[in-house]
């Protein structure tokens, strides 16, 4: 998809209702510097987002929006601190609701959008909000290694550790027997 994508301006916000009813759709790239939410999660902002939104109706009359995003986001592996670029290739179908009931009705595989009283959404809200559930809790680079050594402490360290480790001793001592 990011080949074919066209680099054209992305509108601020579209009428998701009429988009619907039109069948239309929004092809772009857009660089990751644009996504100021995501930015703090990234190591970078080098690298371009391509996506499409393309809204309609499924067979079952339900409105969607039906996001396709590709994109690298560069992250720091925190095993390694190297810095690693994170592929993301997903695909989400949004169903587009006005309150929680509609949301309910939803079919399965579908996430709830809800669309404001005016009908207008952000495309790059939307975009960025995928992105930002993309990215891992704790990013790891592939391949890099886990670090899995034991360290056992020392036996004085492990007796000072343990406060009941005296107690332990004054148990086992038998009666008369010097301090």
């Amino acid at each position: 998809m990011s080949a074919g994508v066209p680099n054209v301006p992305v509108p601020e916000t579209v009428d998701a209702w009429r988009m619907v009813a039109s069948r239309r759709g929004i092809e772009a790239r857009v660089p990751l510097e644009r996504l100021s939410r995501l930015r703090d999660a990234l190591l970078d902002v080098e690298g371009e987002v391509a996506f499409t939104l393309d809204f309609g109706r499924d067979e079952l009359q339900v409105p969607y929006a039906e996001l396709h995003v590709e994109a690298g986001l560069p992250l720091q592996c925190q095993r390694s601190m190297e810095r690693f670029v994170l592929p993301v290739d997903l695909t989400q179908r949004l169903g587009l609701v006005r309150s929680e009931a509609e949301e309910a009705a939803l079919p399965p595989g579908y996430e709830a959008l809800e669309v404001p009283a005016d009908g207008f959404v952000v495309p790059l809200d939307i975009v960025e909000d995928e992105l930002i559930l993309a990215v891992p809790v704790i990013p790891v680079k592939p391949g890099s290694e886990a670090v899995e050594r034991d360290w056992p402490a020392p036996a004085a360290e492990q007796e000072r550790a343990n406060p009941f480790a005296a107690l332990s001793a004054l148990k086992n001592k038998t009666p008369g027997e010097p301090d």
